[in-house]
């Protein structure tokens, strides 16, 4: 009877503990819309641009409008180098004067 208890606890446990550090080393989506605003704002082909950014589960969306071609490839790259993004649709247009 007791290992059974014993057996019956460490099925309970051992899933809980195995998710606790994945979940730890994932980046938060509020880290990421953070780190991912910051860097576009300092790169000096993109900084200026108007950008809606939206990330969920480290999927990150941006739309907007851009000065140029370069300015929207460029912005995509660098959104792909930020720890916890796993994809980006970038959907920005450029501005039509």
């Amino acid at each position: 009877m007791r290992t059974v208890s014993l057996l019956l606890i460490l099925a309970l446990t051992v899933p809980l503990l195995a998710a606790q550090p994945k979940a730890a080393s994932s980046p938060s989506d509020d880290r990421i819309y953070n780190e991912v605003r910051e860097k576009l704002a300092l790169d000096t082909d993109v900084r200026g641009a108007a950008f809606d950014i939206e990330v969920k589960g480290g999927a990150v969306t941006l739309r907007g409008k851009v000065h140029t071609t370069k300015a929207k490839d460029k912005a995509e790259k660098i959104v792909k180098k930020v720890k916890g993004v796993v994809s980006v649709n970038n959907q920005l247009t450029l501005f039509t004067d």
